[in-house]
Protein backbone atom coordinates (compact mmCIF):
# COMPACT_ATOMS: atom_id res chain seq x y z
CA UNK A 1 0.00 0.00 0.00
CA UNK A 2 1.60 3.23 -1.12
CA UNK A 3 2.08 5.70 1.87
CA UNK A 4 0.78 9.38 1.77
CA UNK A 5 2.47 12.49 2.69
CA UNK A 6 0.75 15.37 3.79
CA UNK A 7 2.10 18.93 4.10
CA UNK A 8 1.76 20.21 7.94
CA UNK A 9 3.37 23.67 7.98
CA UNK A 10 1.07 26.24 8.80
CA UNK A 11 0.30 28.53 5.65
CA UNK A 12 0.92 32.08 5.98
CA UNK A 13 -1.98 34.03 5.27
CA UNK A 14 -1.91 36.49 2.56
CA UNK A 15 -3.28 39.91 3.66
CA UNK A 16 -4.48 43.29 1.26
CA UNK A 17 -3.55 46.70 3.06
CA UNK A 18 -6.07 49.26 2.77
CA UNK A 19 -5.68 52.78 3.71
CA UNK A 20 -7.79 56.49 3.28
CA UNK A 21 -5.94 59.64 2.52
CA UNK A 22 -8.01 62.54 4.30
CA UNK A 23 -7.87 66.37 3.69
CA UNK A 24 -4.56 67.33 5.21
CA UNK A 25 -2.66 64.43 4.97
CA UNK A 26 -0.11 63.82 1.77
CA UNK A 27 0.40 61.15 -0.25
CA UNK A 28 3.97 60.72 1.65
CA UNK A 29 2.29 60.38 5.01
CA UNK A 30 -0.50 57.75 3.66
CA UNK A 31 2.68 56.01 2.25
CA UNK A 32 4.63 55.79 5.42
CA UNK A 33 1.69 54.67 7.53
CA UNK A 34 0.63 51.93 4.93
CA UNK A 35 4.12 50.73 4.91
CA UNK A 36 4.02 50.59 9.51
CA UNK A 37 1.18 48.70 8.56
CA UNK A 38 2.80 46.32 6.52
CA UNK A 39 5.41 45.89 8.90
CA UNK A 40 2.75 45.79 11.53
CA UNK A 41 1.36 42.98 9.25
CA UNK A 42 4.66 41.24 9.24
CA UNK A 43 5.46 40.79 12.87
CA UNK A 44 1.68 39.42 13.06
CA UNK A 45 3.32 36.66 10.55
CA UNK A 46 1.35 37.48 7.49
CA UNK A 47 2.77 38.66 3.89
CA UNK A 48 0.89 41.71 2.08
CA UNK A 49 0.48 41.36 -1.37
CA UNK A 50 -0.63 44.48 -2.49
CA UNK A 51 -2.12 48.20 -1.07
CA UNK A 52 -5.31 50.28 -1.90
CA UNK A 53 -5.84 53.54 -1.05
CA UNK A 54 -8.71 55.91 -1.69
CA UNK A 55 -8.82 59.65 -0.98
CA UNK A 56 -11.50 61.54 1.06
CA UNK A 57 -12.50 63.98 2.73
CA UNK A 58 -12.98 61.86 5.97
CA UNK A 59 -13.60 57.90 5.90
CA UNK A 60 -17.17 57.00 4.37
CA UNK A 61 -19.88 56.05 7.36
CA UNK A 62 -20.64 53.14 5.69
CA UNK A 63 -17.40 51.21 4.29
CA UNK A 64 -14.69 53.20 5.00
CA UNK A 65 -13.91 53.57 1.53
CA UNK A 66 -17.14 54.20 -0.16
CA UNK A 67 -18.82 51.86 -2.58
CA UNK A 68 -17.07 52.40 -5.61
CA UNK A 69 -13.56 51.11 -3.85
CA UNK A 70 -14.77 48.02 -1.77
CA UNK A 71 -15.91 46.84 -5.55
CA UNK A 72 -12.44 47.00 -6.44
CA UNK A 73 -10.99 45.68 -3.18
CA UNK A 74 -13.41 42.60 -3.56
CA UNK A 75 -12.48 41.68 -7.49
CA UNK A 76 -8.84 41.69 -6.25
CA UNK A 77 -9.54 39.53 -3.18
CA UNK A 78 -11.61 36.79 -5.38
CA UNK A 79 -9.46 36.84 -8.28
CA UNK A 80 -6.02 36.15 -5.38
CA UNK A 81 -8.04 34.05 -3.38
CA UNK A 82 -6.45 36.52 -0.20
CA UNK A 83 -7.10 35.56 3.42
CA UNK A 84 -7.58 38.73 4.90
CA UNK A 85 -8.36 42.69 4.60
CA UNK A 86 -6.47 44.89 6.73
CA UNK A 87 -7.25 49.07 7.47
CA UNK A 88 -5.22 51.46 8.32
CA UNK A 89 -7.91 52.99 11.28
CA UNK A 90 -10.46 52.23 13.68
CA UNK A 91 -13.23 50.58 12.01
CA UNK A 92 -16.75 51.29 13.31
CA UNK A 93 -18.89 48.02 14.25
CA UNK A 94 -21.19 49.21 11.42
CA UNK A 95 -18.31 49.75 8.86
CA UNK A 96 -16.94 46.34 9.88
CA UNK A 97 -19.94 44.55 9.37
CA UNK A 98 -20.50 46.40 5.78
CA UNK A 99 -17.27 45.27 4.61
CA UNK A 100 -17.51 41.84 5.95
CA UNK A 101 -20.48 41.17 4.38
CA UNK A 102 -19.15 42.35 1.50
CA UNK A 103 -16.19 41.01 1.38
CA UNK A 104 -16.63 37.66 2.53
CA UNK A 105 -13.26 37.32 4.43
CA UNK A 106 -11.69 38.12 7.88
CA UNK A 107 -11.08 41.64 8.13
CA UNK A 108 -9.42 43.49 10.97
CA UNK A 109 -8.92 46.83 11.45
CA UNK A 110 -5.05 49.07 13.01
CA UNK A 111 -6.51 48.20 16.61
CA UNK A 112 -7.36 44.70 16.21
CA UNK A 113 -3.85 43.61 14.30
CA UNK A 114 -1.85 45.44 17.35
CA UNK A 115 -4.00 43.71 20.09
CA UNK A 116 -3.43 40.37 18.49
CA UNK A 117 0.39 41.42 18.18
CA UNK A 118 0.23 42.15 22.43
CA UNK A 119 -1.23 38.96 22.30
CA UNK A 120 1.21 36.76 21.09
CA UNK A 121 4.12 38.81 22.73
CA UNK A 122 2.65 38.98 26.76
CA UNK A 123 5.26 36.42 28.54
CA UNK A 124 3.72 37.83 32.30
CA UNK A 125 0.97 37.29 34.21
CA UNK A 126 0.20 41.35 34.24
CA UNK A 127 1.11 41.87 30.67
CA UNK A 128 -1.25 38.68 29.69
CA UNK A 129 -3.82 40.27 31.99
CA UNK A 130 -3.71 44.12 30.63
CA UNK A 131 -3.95 42.58 26.68
CA UNK A 132 -6.83 40.51 27.53
CA UNK A 133 -8.66 43.51 29.01
CA UNK A 134 -8.20 45.63 26.37
CA UNK A 135 -9.31 42.57 23.43
CA UNK A 136 -12.71 42.50 25.47
CA UNK A 137 -12.96 46.27 26.05
CA UNK A 138 -12.50 46.31 22.05
CA UNK A 139 -14.28 43.27 21.31
CA UNK A 140 -17.60 44.37 23.21
CA UNK A 141 -19.08 47.17 20.84
CA UNK A 142 -18.53 44.47 18.46
CA UNK A 143 -20.62 41.64 19.11
CA UNK A 144 -23.02 41.12 17.17
CA UNK A 145 -21.32 41.07 14.11
CA UNK A 146 -20.12 37.30 15.54
CA UNK A 147 -24.17 36.36 15.63
CA UNK A 148 -24.93 37.20 12.21
CA UNK A 149 -25.52 33.57 11.53
CA UNK A 150 -29.40 33.63 13.51
CA UNK A 151 -30.41 36.06 10.94
CA UNK A 152 -30.36 33.58 8.61
CA UNK A 153 -32.97 31.54 10.84
CA UNK A 154 -36.79 31.44 9.64
CA UNK A 155 -39.23 33.02 11.68
CA UNK A 156 -42.16 31.21 13.46
CA UNK A 157 -43.30 30.33 16.36
CA UNK A 158 -40.36 29.82 18.77
CA UNK A 159 -38.00 31.40 16.93
CA UNK A 160 -37.93 34.66 17.85
CA UNK A 161 -35.11 36.98 19.53
CA UNK A 162 -32.66 33.98 20.10
CA UNK A 163 -29.83 36.28 18.34
CA UNK A 164 -30.56 39.14 21.05
CA UNK A 165 -30.44 37.04 24.12
CA UNK A 166 -27.53 35.29 23.08
CA UNK A 167 -25.50 38.80 22.47
CA UNK A 168 -26.96 39.93 26.22
CA UNK A 169 -25.31 36.75 27.40
CA UNK A 170 -22.10 36.84 26.03
CA UNK A 171 -21.79 40.94 26.76
CA UNK A 172 -22.76 39.79 30.50
CA UNK A 173 -19.66 37.72 30.49
CA UNK A 174 -17.51 39.80 29.00
CA UNK A 175 -18.03 42.91 31.69
CA UNK A 176 -17.64 39.90 34.28
CA UNK A 177 -14.40 38.83 32.78
CA UNK A 178 -13.38 42.48 32.60
CA UNK A 179 -14.55 43.16 36.13
CA UNK A 180 -12.43 40.56 37.51
CA UNK A 181 -9.25 40.90 34.97
CA UNK A 182 -9.29 45.50 36.67
CA UNK A 183 -9.66 43.49 39.77
CA UNK A 184 -6.61 41.04 39.06
CA UNK A 185 -4.51 43.69 37.51
CA UNK A 186 -4.84 46.34 40.86
CA UNK A 187 -3.53 43.46 42.75
CA UNK A 188 -0.76 43.23 40.42
CA UNK A 189 0.16 47.08 40.60
CA UNK A 190 -0.13 46.95 44.31
CA UNK A 191 2.67 43.97 44.64
CA UNK A 192 4.75 46.30 41.39
CA UNK A 193 4.16 49.63 43.81
CA UNK A 194 5.91 47.51 46.84
CA UNK A 195 9.05 46.47 44.66
CA UNK A 196 9.43 49.70 43.59
CA UNK A 197 9.08 51.22 47.01
CA UNK A 198 11.95 48.69 47.88
CA UNK A 199 14.07 49.62 44.98
CA UNK A 200 13.88 53.56 45.61
CA UNK A 201 16.89 53.56 47.26
CA UNK A 202 19.01 53.71 43.43
CA UNK A 203 18.63 56.26 40.88
CA UNK A 204 16.49 54.99 38.14
CA UNK A 205 16.61 55.26 34.38
CA UNK A 206 13.81 53.94 31.84
CA UNK A 207 15.00 53.70 28.37
CA UNK A 208 11.71 55.00 25.76
CA UNK A 209 10.88 55.34 22.25
CA UNK A 210 9.07 54.16 19.16
CA UNK A 211 9.23 50.50 18.76
CA UNK A 212 11.95 48.83 16.96
CA UNK A 213 14.18 51.61 17.55
CA UNK A 214 17.12 49.67 19.66
CA UNK A 215 15.90 49.44 23.05
CA UNK A 216 16.62 45.88 24.08
CA UNK A 217 20.01 45.98 21.98
CA UNK A 218 20.82 48.77 24.49
CA UNK A 219 19.37 47.07 27.41
CA UNK A 220 22.05 44.07 26.57
CA UNK A 221 24.67 46.03 26.12
CA UNK A 222 24.50 48.07 28.80
CA UNK A 223 23.35 45.40 31.90
CA UNK A 224 24.71 42.41 30.19
CA UNK A 225 21.45 40.89 30.36
CA UNK A 226 19.24 38.89 27.98
CA UNK A 227 16.61 40.57 27.01
CA UNK A 228 14.49 39.41 23.99
CA UNK A 229 15.49 41.65 20.99
CA UNK A 230 14.98 41.16 17.28
CA UNK A 231 13.91 43.27 14.01
CA UNK A 232 10.28 43.24 14.58
CA UNK A 233 7.93 45.71 16.13
CA UNK A 234 6.68 45.04 19.84
CA UNK A 235 9.76 42.88 20.64
CA UNK A 236 9.55 43.77 24.29
CA UNK A 237 5.85 44.11 25.93
CA UNK A 238 7.25 43.14 29.54
CA UNK A 239 9.15 45.39 31.30
CA UNK A 240 12.08 44.19 32.57
CA UNK A 241 14.69 46.27 35.13
CA UNK A 242 18.17 45.38 36.12
CA UNK A 243 20.93 46.80 38.37
CA UNK A 244 23.63 48.42 35.97
CA UNK A 245 26.88 49.15 38.19
CA UNK A 246 29.09 52.14 35.74
CA UNK A 247 32.36 52.50 37.83
CA UNK A 248 31.40 53.43 41.57
CA UNK A 249 27.69 53.96 40.83
CA UNK A 250 24.97 51.17 41.20
CA UNK A 251 21.64 52.51 39.39
CA UNK A 252 18.70 50.15 37.81
CA UNK A 253 17.80 50.79 34.06
CA UNK A 254 14.24 49.83 32.74
CA UNK A 255 13.04 48.17 29.10
CA UNK A 256 9.81 49.20 28.37
CA UNK A 257 7.04 49.02 25.72
CA UNK A 258 8.07 50.45 22.45
CA UNK A 259 5.38 53.32 21.19
CA UNK A 260 3.55 53.61 18.13
CA UNK A 261 0.94 56.23 16.06
CA UNK A 262 -2.28 55.57 16.56
CA UNK A 263 -1.95 53.31 19.50
CA UNK A 264 -5.25 51.52 20.54
CA UNK A 265 -6.50 53.34 23.13
CA UNK A 266 -7.67 50.64 25.21
CA UNK A 267 -4.01 49.47 25.12
CA UNK A 268 -2.78 53.02 26.01
CA UNK A 269 -5.06 53.09 29.13
CA UNK A 270 -4.34 48.82 30.31
CA UNK A 271 -0.95 49.60 30.19
CA UNK A 272 -0.39 52.78 32.28
CA UNK A 273 0.50 50.52 35.00
CA UNK A 274 3.59 48.81 33.27
CA UNK A 275 4.40 52.71 32.22
CA UNK A 276 5.27 53.73 36.09
CA UNK A 277 8.48 52.59 35.18
CA UNK A 278 8.66 55.55 32.95
CA UNK A 279 6.68 57.80 35.14
CA UNK A 280 8.83 57.27 38.45
CA UNK A 281 12.29 57.31 36.80
CA UNK A 282 14.85 59.80 37.38
CA UNK A 283 16.31 59.72 33.53
CA UNK A 284 14.58 58.73 30.63
CA UNK A 285 16.76 57.27 28.18
CA UNK A 286 15.00 58.43 24.36
CA UNK A 287 16.28 55.76 22.07
CA UNK A 288 16.23 57.61 18.26
CA UNK A 289 16.17 55.11 14.64
CA UNK A 290 18.27 57.75 13.13
CA UNK A 291 18.46 55.24 10.12
CA UNK A 292 14.58 55.73 9.58
CA UNK A 293 13.57 58.59 7.00
CA UNK A 294 10.89 59.78 9.22
CA UNK A 295 12.15 59.77 12.64
CA UNK A 296 11.40 63.28 13.39
CA UNK A 297 7.84 61.90 13.72
CA UNK A 298 8.59 58.82 15.58
CA UNK A 299 9.98 61.74 18.29
CA UNK A 300 6.87 63.69 17.98
CA UNK A 301 4.76 60.37 18.69
CA UNK A 302 7.07 59.56 21.66
CA UNK A 303 6.67 62.75 23.56
CA UNK A 304 3.23 63.07 23.12
CA UNK A 305 2.70 60.01 24.62
CA UNK A 306 5.00 60.98 27.23
CA UNK A 307 3.56 64.14 28.26
CA UNK A 308 -0.27 61.55 28.19
CA UNK A 309 1.05 59.35 31.30
CA UNK A 310 2.42 62.63 33.04
CA UNK A 311 6.21 61.77 32.13
CA UNK A 312 6.83 64.73 30.19
CA UNK A 313 9.08 67.12 31.82
CA UNK A 314 11.98 64.30 32.84
CA UNK A 315 15.99 64.88 32.64
CA UNK A 316 16.36 63.03 29.00
CA UNK A 317 19.42 61.74 27.19
CA UNK A 318 18.87 61.42 23.43
CA UNK A 319 20.22 58.14 21.79
CA UNK A 320 20.75 58.52 18.00
CA UNK A 321 20.70 54.50 17.47
CA UNK A 322 21.76 53.00 14.11
CA UNK A 323 24.58 55.09 12.91
CA UNK A 324 25.90 52.26 10.81
CA UNK A 325 22.41 52.28 8.64
CA UNK A 326 22.15 55.75 8.16
CA UNK A 327 21.79 56.95 4.27
CA UNK A 328 22.29 60.60 3.39
CA UNK A 329 19.99 60.43 0.61
CA UNK A 330 17.22 59.50 2.75
CA UNK A 331 17.49 62.91 4.88
CA UNK A 332 17.91 65.46 1.98
CA UNK A 333 15.44 68.69 3.05
CA UNK A 334 14.92 69.39 -0.75
CA UNK A 335 16.09 68.54 -3.94
CA UNK A 336 17.89 70.95 -4.40
CA UNK A 337 19.77 71.10 -1.63
CA UNK A 338 22.96 68.10 -0.92
CA UNK A 339 22.17 65.30 1.50
CA UNK A 340 22.39 65.98 5.09
CA UNK A 341 25.73 63.59 6.25
CA UNK A 342 25.73 61.94 9.82
CA UNK A 343 28.12 65.00 10.51
CA UNK A 344 25.68 67.64 9.67
CA UNK A 345 23.16 65.89 12.10
CA UNK A 346 25.66 65.77 14.71
CA UNK A 347 25.79 69.50 14.67
CA UNK A 348 22.22 70.70 13.59
CA UNK A 349 19.49 71.56 16.03
CA UNK A 350 18.53 68.24 16.54
CA UNK A 351 21.61 66.87 18.72
CA UNK A 352 21.79 70.75 20.33
CA UNK A 353 17.86 70.62 21.41
CA UNK A 354 18.20 67.41 22.80
CA UNK A 355 21.28 67.65 24.87
CA UNK A 356 22.78 66.11 26.07
CA UNK A 357 22.66 63.62 23.17
CA UNK A 358 25.02 61.14 21.59
CA UNK A 359 25.03 59.06 18.28
CA UNK A 360 25.76 55.14 18.54
CA UNK A 361 25.58 51.92 16.75
CA UNK A 362 24.26 49.48 19.53
CA UNK A 363 24.63 46.56 17.23
CA UNK A 364 28.52 47.39 15.75
CA UNK A 365 29.29 48.35 19.26
CA UNK A 366 30.07 52.25 17.88
CA UNK A 367 30.48 54.68 20.54
CA UNK A 368 29.36 52.83 23.33
CA UNK A 369 31.99 54.05 26.15
CA UNK A 370 30.56 57.53 25.07
CA UNK A 371 27.28 56.31 26.07
CA UNK A 372 28.47 54.87 29.29
CA UNK A 373 30.62 57.74 29.88
CA UNK A 374 27.38 60.42 29.49
CA UNK A 375 25.02 58.13 31.32
CA UNK A 376 27.58 57.70 34.40
CA UNK A 377 27.86 61.35 35.05
CA UNK A 378 24.20 61.72 35.04
CA UNK A 379 23.28 59.41 36.90
CA UNK A 380 26.21 60.35 39.30
CA UNK A 381 24.99 64.45 39.18
CA UNK A 382 21.99 62.91 40.67
CA UNK A 383 23.04 60.20 43.21
CA UNK A 384 25.47 63.20 44.61
CA UNK A 385 22.46 65.63 45.12
CA UNK A 386 20.31 62.98 46.45
CA UNK A 387 23.06 61.02 49.02
CA UNK A 388 25.59 63.64 49.60
CA UNK A 389 27.60 61.89 52.35
CA UNK A 390 27.09 57.96 50.17
CA UNK A 391 30.47 56.26 50.57
CA UNK A 392 30.29 54.51 47.46
CA UNK A 393 31.30 58.27 45.63
CA UNK A 394 33.96 58.67 47.91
Amino acid sequence: MKQKFYDTAVKQERAVLVGVITQGETDEQAKEYLEELEFLVATAGAETVKTFTQKLQKPDRATFVGSGRLEDIKAYVTAEEIDMVVFDDELTPSQLRNIENELQVKILDRNNLILDIFAGRAQSAQAKSQVELAQLQYLLPRLTRLWTHLERQKGGIGMRGPGESQIETDRRLILNKISLLKDKLKQIDRQNETQRKNRTQMIRVALVGYTNVGKSTIMNMISKSEVFAENKLFATLDTTVRKVVIENVPFLLSDTVGFIRKLPHQLVECFKSTLDEVREADILVHVVDISHHNFEDQIRTVNETLKDIGAIDKKVITVFNKIDAFLPEQHQLEEQQDPLTLHDFKNSWMAKNNSPAIFISATKKENLEEFRTLLYEEVKEIHTARYPYDQLLY
